[in-house]
């Protein structure tokens, strides 16, 4: 007879399978699925806990690096015989992996560096001091864990959850700051493209966390800061256009310590460039952060995009909201987003041999998560640069080259042509309006001139 097919056949062979003690092995699709439902499970719960002391943050789901080490906790070596055998484990064990002879004599550090995807070596010695790697020999004995442990042929590895990295804290960098203009309540900064506002985004790798960022620019060079819990607390309900939600890290600052984000009223992602204001105190800090929340600080961009704006000006007004596929973006498709409003200006429009571009002012009304960007890219015209969004990585010439011209290079910007030019907003002591500029960067006039020429 004939095996049968479809459901009825894999439950029959399942069943004798558990009939015979045989434990079934899921294939990787289904141990990734597994893994993604119980991370989100667990966040899901942690949120529950959470709840109360969550005000003006959204709660979130698992974050990227955390599904790439579910999945491959989960998903173990690929089974061609030379990593070993991924056993499946049960209770709260993750996964567990069997040693392999052409594993012998590996360290155990280095072994679960190359075999657990997207997780540092530094991450699995914060597993291993965490308890959370358990080792055994093949007769079932436990083994002591140290990180410097030479594996053995038949030895047993399991996987009892994830480590939990150590708390950041910000420390003072003697780094380079263009400072616009400084009083006894607040600081002006000209931020370069490629610093971080203030640690905590969980991106970098873990010897290179908290390291470079404004913050620790700012206690260098500044005398005071403000550091209050409820300053803070308000100023992260209003944060400034292309400001990166630092969500992937749950920080908390112990009272001794610096807090992550001293001073830090709004923000500008990464790879905008731009004035910002910084608070001296806390309540500069309360005043500024009223100023943004009810919208009478006014920001002004400069943007270039890919492609001819259809008009001369315009409005977006459509919300926005995280990506469900990427976590690390954000998307105007969804009806269920936070409203946000961009209004753009052309300044000047180029036909260039590499295309057409549009140089535009752009001012906002509302301060979400890459707003401009999003907004921009909304439009079929991604900021000049910005490849999250759709950007082309290098800017290509347009027309083919040919003897009579002369050839026409590649052109590249590693940033976002995003520039916060001005900032305008009452002074928190005497409520005078004062407003702060800051000039195109170098680079940013460069790739213009060149498009211009």
């Amino acid at each position: 007879m004939s095996p049968k097919r479809g459901r009825q056949g894999r439950e029959e062979s399942r069943a004798k399978q558990r009939a015979a003690g045989v434990v079934p092995q899921l294939n990787a699709r289904r141990r990734a699925s597994k893994a993604r439902a119980a991370e989100i499970a667990v966040r899901a719960a942690e949120a529950d806990e959470n709840a109360p002391g969550m005000q003006g943050e959204e709660a979130r789901g698992p974050s990227a690096l955390e599904m790439k080490a579910g999945r491959s906790l989960m998903a173990g070596p690929q089974d061609d015989g030379v990593f070993g055998e991924l056993n499946q484990s049960s209770g709260d064990e993750a996964s567990g992996f069997t040693i392999g002879a052409a594993d012998a004599d590996t360290r155990l550090d280095q072994f679960l560096a190359a075999h657990l995807e997207g997780v540092s070596r530094s991450r699995v010695q914060l597993l291993i001091e965490q308890e959370k790697v358990r080792l055994s020999a093949p007769d079932g004995q436990a083994i002591q864990i140290r990180a410097s442990h030479k594996l053995s042929a038949g030895e047993q590895i399991a996987i009892l959850g994830h480590a939990k990295p150590k708390p950041l804290r910000a420390v003072a960098e003697d780094i380079p700051l263009d400072i616009l203009y400084e009083d006894d309540d607040l600081a002006v900064i000209n931020k370069p493209a490629g610093m971080l506002v203030h640690a905590g985004s969980g991106n970098e790798p873990e010897d290179e966390r908290g390291k470079g960022t404004l913050v620790n620019a700012l206690l260098h060079h500044l005398s005071h800061l403000s550091k209050s819990p409820r300053a803070n607390e308000s100023a992260s309900q209003s944060a400034a256009a292309d400001e990166p939600e630092n969500q992937e890290q749950k920080l908390e600052a112990d009272d001794d310590e610096h807090d992550l984000r001293p001073g830090i009223v709004h923000r500008l992602d990464k790879q905008t460039s731009g004035v910002l204001v910084v608070a001296k105190n806390d309540a500069a800090h309360a005043k500024l952060a009223q100023a943004f929340a009810e919208r009478t600080a006014k920001k002004h961009y400069i943007a270039l995009v890919q492609g001819e704006m259809p008009a001369g000006k315009g409005t977006i007004n459509t919300p926005i909201s995280r990506d469900v596929n990427r976590r690390t973006r954000m998307t105007a498709r969804r009806k269920d987003g936070r409203s946000a409003v961009t209004h753009w200006t052309v300044r000047e429009r180029l036909d260039t041999p590499w295309g057409k571009f549009t140089l535009l002012d752009v001012t906002i009304e509302t301060g979400r998560t890459h707003q401009i960007r999003v907004h921009l890219s909304s439009m079929g015209h991604p900021v000049v640069g910005d490849t999250l969004y759709g950007a082309a990585t290098e800017i290509k010439p347009a027309i083919k080259n040919s003897p009579r011209t002369a050839k026409i290079p590649t052109l590249m910007l590693d940033r976002n042509f995003l520039h916060a030019e001005s900032l305008a907003l009452p002074h928190p002591r005497t409520g005078k309006i004062i407003e702060w500029q800051a000039p195109l960067p170098a680079e940013l006039e460069a790739l213009l001139k060149k498009l211009r020429a």
